[in-house]
């Protein structure tokens, strides 16, 4: 691992923990060239898992590209990191858990939308309207009505 004070690949592991119910690894390190302390996490990498995108196209399970879709819907709303974070874990978690081999972007677009839902209001709407691809402003109204 990169020192992120002098840049030195050199380091050791002063403590490693499990989080998240195990499904992350946090390793702390200290660079054997400048001493600077600095934290890592390790995530699970699905080996197989293909997306099933709209138009049949297949590719990677991307748990980073996940995360910039709800951040960017959360952009400048009272959503927390931790709570970005945790709703990544969660579809992802299930994502991997629930499917073998391939999973349709509808399935991980609609447990997006359901956390989303639940956390923040004006976030979920935005999902829904990248996500939904919605045609004109009443259905995008109608989604809003949804809502209530």
């Amino acid at each position: 691992m990169k020192c992120p004070r002098c840049g030195c690949i050199e380091d050791k592991v002063i403590d490693s923990r499990s989080s998240k119910d195990g499904l992350e690894v946090r390793r702390r390190r200290e660079c054997l060239n400048c001493m600077h302390r600095f934290s890592t996490e390790e995530h699970l990498i699905p080996d197989d898992i293909k997306v099933i995108k709209k138009n049949s196209v297949r590719e990677d399970f991307q748990r980073e590209k996940l995360r910039r879709g709800i951040a960017n819907a959360c952009y400048k709303r009272p959503v927390s990191e931790s709570d970005i974070e945790h709703i990544v874990d969660a579809v992802s978690g299930a994502v991997l858990g629930e499917f073998e081999k391939e999973v349709p972007s509808s399935e991980i677009g609609r447990r997006v939308m359901a956390e989303l839902r639940r956390v923040d209001q004006v976030a979920y709407v935005r999902f829904a309207s990248v996500y939904r691809k919605f045609k004109d402003v009443e259905e995008f109204i109608e989604e809003i009505r949804a809502l209530k």
